[in-house]
């Protein structure tokens, strides 16, 4: 068995300082992508989970199912990645080590937490909550500590929201920040830096978000007509598929259900380092019924091996203007999103027109937070699609 005290686990050093010598009962950490925020923070709360006594802790995120798949499996994995020891309780979402308790819970619902007081709270991205759960979560943050202050930890892109205005800006004496980006990790892969560092050339907003970990407004977003759904409704039309093709970049599939001209998507697969034959293996898994249409990149070769796999896998449409005219069409779409499609609503809220030198909007697309939203355009402007004319579409 495995004692947290003596394991030798990689940290940043920038976070741990901060983390270990701030006292004051709101510590927020915004920085730009890949900068360790989020792992530090998971970090040093199961350091305080193995080696503090009788403590609540409460990890959550605007949804469940956000939160399954990004903080909690971060947990998880890096528990099994230190062999330490615990119990994890599947249907009540609880882990627990002697006296201490760790809880995940997702916000959706505000009330489950009324009767919750805690000492330890970590908002993970916090941009996508609402100041008002922030408060109440504050209220909740109230239950005995011996030898220790109770605390809450919010992480996030630097995206202006809530925590800009009513924390940022207002000085309060009890929240401490800490800016951090791309360079205060020595653990960051080569490849994904040349992506963060490319941003210079996309869009100078999305630079100075995800690049330097500045504050920043997103404008010229490209969606803004969907919601969100948990199930799909009964008497689906008709499913299709969209199949970006990456390898340095994520390969990304999308399933899309179609019912009474709306979708409903549902993010299946966003992984690197995927070669064909590892590509075909996962589609095997996520697609049980292979006559579905997938539509995917215009590489013959890939899409010859697929159809050789069984699959009923084609090109999208291509030609002169057919990305403009495929999101000019998509945008005229109602469309639903899953609410566990967690990469599907990130490119979602960065994906935008690039702008022009006054800051205007483009006809093109920015080439960042596209994968899954080439996979969807690709599929409905294909097939669905009525408008095969040349050149423009107007709105």
């Amino acid at each position: 068995m495995a004692d947290i005290k003596e394991l030798r686990i990689k940290i940043i050093a920038k976070f741990s300082k901060f983390l270990q010598r701030q006292d004051k009962r709101i510590l927020v950490l915004y920085g730009g992508a890949g900068s360790g925020k989020s792992h530090s923070i998971a970090q040093y709360l199961i350091h305080k989970f193995y080696t503090e006594e009788n403590k609540r802790f409460l990890i959550t995120m605007k949804t469940l199912p956000s939160l399954r798949i990004t903080a909690m499996q971060l947990i998880l994995d890096l528990l099994e990645e230190y062999g330490l020891p615990y119990d994890f309780n599947k249907s009540q979402l609880t882990l627990n080590y002697k006296d201490n308790i760790i809880l995940f819970k997702g916000l959706d619902d505000p009330g489950k937490i009324k009767s919750y007081e805690g000492n330890y709270i970590w908002m993970e991205e916090a941009s996508e909550n609402t100041y008002a759960n922030f408060m109440q979560l504050n209220l909740r943050l109230r239950r005995n500590s011996r030898k220790s202050i109770n605390q809450m930890f919010l992480s996030l892109n630097p995206v202006m929201c809530w925590v800009h205005d009513k924390l940022f800006k207002t000085n309060k004496s009890n929240v401490a920040f800490l800016h951090s980006n791309y360079r205060d990790n020595p653990f960051l892969g080569r490849e994904y830096i040349e992506e963060l560092i490319d941003l210079d050339n996309q869009d100078a907003t999305l630079a100075a978000i995800y690049k330097e970990g500045l504050w920043a407004q997103l404008r010229n977003l490209i969606y803004n007509n969907y919601d969100f759904f948990k199930e799909l409704p009964d008497n689906i039309d008709d499913t299709i598929y969209g199949l970006d093709f990456g390898y340095n970049n994520p390969s990304a599939l999308m399933k899309i259900d179609l019912k009474d001209g709306e979708s409903y998507e549902t993010e299946l697969l966003y992984k690197r380092k995927l070669t064909n034959p590892d590509l075909i293996k996962q589609l095997k898994i996520l697609i049980p019924d292979r006559s579905k249409r997938i539509y995917a990149d215009n590489e013959p070769d890939r899409i010859e091996e697929i159809k050789k796999a069984g699959f009923n896998c084609r090109a999208a449409k291509k030609g002169v203007g057919s990305v403009y005219n495929g999101l000019i069409f998509c945008k005229r779409l109602k469309f639903h999103v899953n609410m566990a499609s967690e990469n599907s609503k990130k490119e979602l809220g960065n994906y935008k027109w690039k702008e022009d030198m006054n800051g205007d909007s483009t006809e093109e697309p920015i080439k960042t937070f596209d994968h899954l939203m080439d996979a969807r355009r690709m599929a409905l402007w294909t097939h669905l699609g009525k408008i095969r004319r040349k050149g423009r579409v107007t709105i």
